[in-house]
């Protein structure tokens, strides 16, 4: 159990300092941050605490597998020249998810399935038959990670994103994401202090995020499985003595106050909060940001995610964010500020100098979140108290440059690679020039609409894609008005007779009925059916 592995940590862009604190205070060795990635070395038990205790962590990867590839047929046969044997057997299932940065692979999707067949290939000239498909719930998730030519197989140990903690029994419009939360909340410096108000709480995710951050409560005990739990090496014992140990929880004792406008956003709070049990830490009101009068305390820490215009939309939304500027203000004195939003004219109106902003993405949103230091009087005289709004403990590091770790594939290299290096005329190794990377080129025209779609960035595909199913549901809602009761209300068909004389009956919902009106009145009357009933 004390061998020791390379482990990865994925989460938000912006996050990685955060999550590197967090993963050296569990234990892990080797730390060290990338883009959207922390990677680090420990043991089974490191892995274990990294996905039970850390609050801004979405996934933990083990990398089994690392090789170079160009092209579709070498990825093939590199996947399927390795022993997968060692992890999965022909009767469970398993599933792939793949992310790609490469100008030989355009399509994660196509990548996928090249890997599914590779993987699919290997057992069934091995054994005869293959082990299945599962898109949800599969005993194994492989991740399949390529940049340029190096591609990284890791072995996916929390399954479904940790964010999804387990406590959210309902949510309103667009909730903010629980790990995103969590790192706000760290990367502000609060850890229970003082208190902590949200005048704009929703569903309450920064209020149960702020109070098992300010209890130390571990995030994964809501969680009902990890992935880690079907693989063959898992111990169940070091498994729950991890997960029921709570000795590093801690007693909070300051309040975390949450409001807001809607009586459906509070009652969906109070039973997220219910569900989390931290209910004996929270206070829950209805009330107005602008009905808002009195602070609870002389000094803490606000945090806030107000509408940004995009999903959820108020009236006047100029009028609500300079109302946030001035309740700030007035009431929030001696307090320090943490707003996200996505939108910087809206978050101007607020009308008071951010003493930091800070670049965030709330799903495909690109957002800035911004500090706001609230003190009595002007800043001059802020400054002559020896006073300064610079928050000298902020994690979070802007215009960073990262790091790689060195590529070390995980197979011989080729014949290639091993060739020594050239001599130059005195004797000694000439080292070769190293290649420079790709320029961007022009390419040309999209062929099909797919290409076209694929060659917009994320954030624009998600848009189209939103407003597409908003689309279509707003279609489904008008069909819904328009029900086969209602037409048949409307149109009426008269039944077919063959005798004018007689009265004909309304039928509905007919619509390729004919009428008596339809026969021309000088057709022959002699194949005409004679009525025998008179």
């Amino acid at each position: 159990m004390n061998n020791k592995f390379e482990m990865v940590a994925k989460t938000f862009k912006g996050l990685e300092n955060v999550l590197a604190e967090e993963l050296k205070g569990i234990g892990a060795e080797n730390v060290e941050t990338g883009l959207r990635m922390v990677s680090f070395e420990g043991d089974m038990a490191t892995l274990y605490r990294a996905n039970i205790c850390c609050h801004t962590a979405l996934r933990i990867l083990k990398p089994i597998y690392k090789f170079h590839a160009s092209d579709a047929d070498e990825l093939y046969n590199a996947v399927k020249d390795f022993g997968w044997d060692q992890y999965m057997n022909t009767s469970q299932t398993f599933s792939i998810d793949s992310t790609v940065f490469s100008e030989n692979f355009r399509h994660s999707r196509f990548v996928t399935y090249r890997v599914k067949d590779a993987i699919a290939d290997f057992f069934n000239e091995k054994y005869g038959k293959r082990p299945s498909i599962r898109l949800n719930n599969a005993d194994l998730v492989f991740d399949v990670h390529i940049s340029g030519s190096e591609i990284t197989l890791s072995l996916d140990s929390s399954g479904e994103s940790l964010h999804k903690r387990g406590y959210r029994v309902a949510q309103t419009e667009a909730p903010i994401n629980e790990v995103l939360a969590a790192g706000i909340i760290m990367l502000s410096g609060w850890h229970g202090e003082c208190d902590l108000i949200d005048p704009m709480c929703g569903s309450g995710t920064f209020l149960i995020e702020a109070a098992l951050i300010a209890a130390n409560i571990n995030p994964g005990i809501f969680r009902s499985n990890f992935a880690f739990e079907r693989w063959s090496d898992f111990d169940p014992e070091l498994f729950e003595e991890i997960y029921n140990d709570d000795s590093r929880e801690r007693e909070f004792t300051h309040k975390i106050y949450g409001s807001d406008i809607s009586p459906k956003a509070i009652d969906i709070a109070a039973r997220n909060i219910k569900s989390a049990a931290v209910g004996k830490h929270i206070e829950l009101k209805v009330k107005p940001l602008q009905e808002i009068e009195e602070a609870p305390s002389e000094s803490g820490v606000i945090i806030t995610n107000p509408p940004y215009g995009e999903r959820i939309s108020v009236e006047d939304m100029e009028s609500l964010y300079r109302s946030i500027g001035e309740k700030l203000k007035k009431v929030f004195k001696g307090y320090k500020a943490w707003i996200i939003g996505s939108n910087t004219e809206l978050l101007d109106m607020i009308g008071l100098k951010p003493s930091l902003k800070f670049p965030l993405y709330n799903g495909a949103l690109e957002c800035e979140l911004r500090e706001y230091v609230i003190f009595d009087g002007t800043y001059s005289e802020f400054r002559k108290e020896g006073r300064s709004v610079k928050n000298e403990e902020f994690k979070g590091e802007r215009n960073k440059e990262y790091k790689r770790r060195a590529f070390e594939p995980t197979f011989k290299e080729s014949r290639s690679e091993k060739r020594p290096f050239r001599q130059d005329k005195e004797g000694g190794e000439r080292k070769r020039r190293q290649e420079r990377p790709p320029r961007f080129r022009q390419e040309s025209s999209p062929k099909n609409a797919l290409e076209a779609k694929y060659r917009k960035p994320y954030h624009e595909r998600h848009r189209e894609e939103e407003n597409f199913k908003r689309r279509n549901v707003d279609k489904e809602n008008t069909e819904k008005v328009h029900s086969e009761e209602r037409t048949e209300r409307i149109i009426k068909f008269k039944q077919p007779s063959l005798s004018p004389d007689k009265e004909r009956p309304i039928i509905h919902g007919r619509r390729n009925s004919w009428r008596r009106e339809d026969i021309p009145q000088n057709a022959g009357t002699e194949n005409q059916p004679t009525d025998n009933k008179e």
